[in-house]
């Protein structure tokens, strides 16, 4: 991780430069409670006492931490400089600004990315405190921008977590196929998930109380669910959603299959048209994924096909980035909706990682829904996992 840490930084120099930023200054503390995301990327270790990680587009890397800090940070050895305090940041802090006169400096706030938007209230008054007098905060910007590109830009190494993290989740999603069986409880099929997991020795992708999601039936909760005690039954549609994490890097996926009933070899005419009409907008999506591309434009294409047969739009966003998070970047597959910000107007990068998971509901037999990985790439996009190409069946 030290070595990843360092090339991200590395990174995030460049990134300095061509934003024609002088300064990136992560301000936390307490970072294991309001933790700010951009530490396990650019850190690698937590802080308890007010502290400045800063990133100089010149290639300087100083962390100014708290005295009985400095042997961790050291050891830690993700920065050139580290600077030891005891009574007070703000001595510290002034010299650092007032040696290198950084004429733009980006800080963690941020209104639209929340990935860019670890610095509190309260930390950004007492900030302001110690540098009254000076005209160093008129030059505060957001690091919405170094955080979006640093994020979504993956490295190879990157990439290849994250390819590690799918590769363990198919292997899982294959084994499921064999396991169910009708009379299970949307618990029963988590609880297998999570044992597999664990016999991976990996960790889920998110909050365990709702990864894996597990889905049965026309009466299923919202899409950000836990499983409950609700039964496979046959005739039902069934799908999952989860992820792992390989290396802090993670993978999110979904996968659909059909119950059959008694006598059935094949899927109803009205599940087998919702399968394929999902199949078909991510095709459409993916076709569409290139650098430069608006992901807003990205998901009309997959939105204006599922309405264009006949089904509602669904409510949310058709894809995010992952990373270290399993929603990470800026960029977004996202319509033109207030709650997304700027995010949906951003172009796609080569590197983004996303995600495409559009979804409709088959009435009396429950939702149809299918995640992918994808990496957008120089000239247009790879897939990451192994799209599901038909629907999967479970029989009774």
């Amino acid at each position: 991780m030290k070595s990843l840490i360092h090339e991200k930084i590395n990174q995030a120099v460049s990134i300095l430069n061509e934003k024609d930023t002088d300064l990136w200054m992560i301000f936390a503390r307490e970072s294991s409670v309001n933790h700010d995301p951009a530490m396990d990327i650019v850190v690698g270790t937590n802080c308890t006492w007010q502290s400045a990680f800063m990133i100089n587009r010149n290639g300087d890397t100083t962390a100014i931490v708290g005295s009985l800090e400095v042997p961790n940070m050291t050891t830690v050895g993700t920065y050139k400089n580290v600077e030891g305090y005891l009574k007070s940041v703000k001595e510290l802090l002034l010299a650092y600004l007032q040696k290198h006169n950084p004429k733009k400096i980006a800080i963690n706030f941020s209104k639209n990315a929340n990935l860019a938007d670890g610095l509190t209230y309260g930390l950004y008054l007492n900030l302001l405190d110690y540098l009254a007098g000076t005209d160093f905060p008129s030059r505060f910007i957001s690091s919405e921008e170094i955080v979006a590109a640093l994020r979504g830009r993956k490295s190879d190494s990157e990439v290849s977590n994250i390819t590690a993290a799918i590769e363990v989740t198919e292997k899982i999603y294959n084994e499921l196929t064999g396991f169910m069986k009708p009379g299970m409880s949307e618990k029963d099929v988590a609880a297998f998930i999570l044992k597999r997991i664990a016999d991976h020795g990996l960790e889920t992708a998110w909050e365990v109380d709702h990864c894996p999601a597990v889905y049965t039936g026309p009466e299923t909760a919202g899409a950000h669910s836990g499983p409950t005690d609700r039964k496979i039954e046959k005739g039902h549609i069934i799908n999952t959603d989860f992820g792992v994490k390989v290396n802090g890097y993670c993978s999110d996926m979904q996968r659909t299959w059909y119950v059959l009933r008694d006598g059935e070899t094949t899927a109803p005419p009205q599940v087998q048209k919702g399968f394929d009409v999902i199949k078909q907008s991510i095709r459409n999506a993916f076709a569409g994924m290139k650098p430069g591309v608006p992901g807003c434009e990205i998901d009309d294409l997959a939105r204006n096909y599922i309405t264009s047969n006949g089904y509602a739009e669904y409510q949310h966003g058709l894809g995010h980035q992952v990373g270290r998070a399993v929603h990470d970047g800026g960029a977004g597959l996202f319509p033109r909706w207030e709650r997304y910000g700027n995010t949906p107007f951003l172009p796609l990068e080569p590197g983004h990682v996303f995600t495409i998971e559009p979804r409709l509901f088959v009435e009396g037999h429950g939702v149809v829904t299918v995640e992918e990985m994808v990496n957008v790439t120089a000239d247009g996009c790879r897939w990451l996992s192994h799209p599901q190409e038909e629907l999967w069946y479970i029989k009774g």
